[in-house]
């Protein structure tokens, strides 16, 4: 693989896995109850937010790491405003809701058992931090490169974390980074 297409590789695979949540596309979409979205293990809420807009940001923020962990549309189509925007959209994604459906379709091709742990969530005036750890094992094919690269079971375990901005008890907009590098070293698509 020559350097253009890792870095091309590199640049898509960047925001494919966390543009990483409520109301606008969720009448759309089908009903989700609280007890089926996953938990974060830590989380930290400004006490001066109203009650109810703590818990509005907080539910979107679980239906869309839901949505990663699980890879199920109906979490991120309840999760995301219709008019949500990607504030580091990598080349090749596009934006909007459609945007971080293909790239779980696309990753998933290539770590089908992907799994996404909300390790914390930050909870102040209209944001959220969430920080994730996604693991899996690449068992499929990672067709973001001129030459199909096929899995041989290799462990993958990187860590992201994305910024949301809640209004409406919807996601409107997020900033996300991965840890790429490390993806791509496990892919077998960069040395190590």
């Amino acid at each position: 693989m020559n350097t253009a297409s890792i870095h091309r590789t590199a640049s898509f695979g960047a925001g494919l896995l966390l543009a990483l949540s409520v109301h606008g596309a969720a009448s759309a979409a089908a009903p989700v109850a609280d007890a089926d979205l996953v938990q974060a293990r830590t989380v930290i809420v400004d006490k001066s937010l109203p009650k109810a807009q703590a818990q509005a940001a907080m539910l979107a923020a679980r239906r869309y790491a839901t949505f990663w962990d699980t890879g199920e549309d109906r979490f991120a189509q309840a999760a995301l405003a219709p008019r949500f925007t990607d504030r580091t959209l990598p080349p090749g994604r596009a934006q909007g809701p459609q945007g971080p459906l293909a790239a779980s379709k696309f990753v998933r091709t290539a770590i089908p058992d992907l799994k996404a742990d909300l390790q914390q969530m930050i909870v102040t005036g209209d944001r959220v931090t969430a920080h994730y750890r996604f693991h899996g094992h690449f068992t499929g094919q990672w067709a973001g490169t001129q030459d199909k690269v096929k899995g041989r079971g290799q462990d993958i375990d990187f860590i992201a974390t994305d910024i949301y901005r809640i209004e409406g008890g919807s996601i409107v907009d997020n900033w996300h980074i991965e840890d790429n590098l490390t993806l791509m070293q496990q892919l077998g698509l960069v040395a190590k």
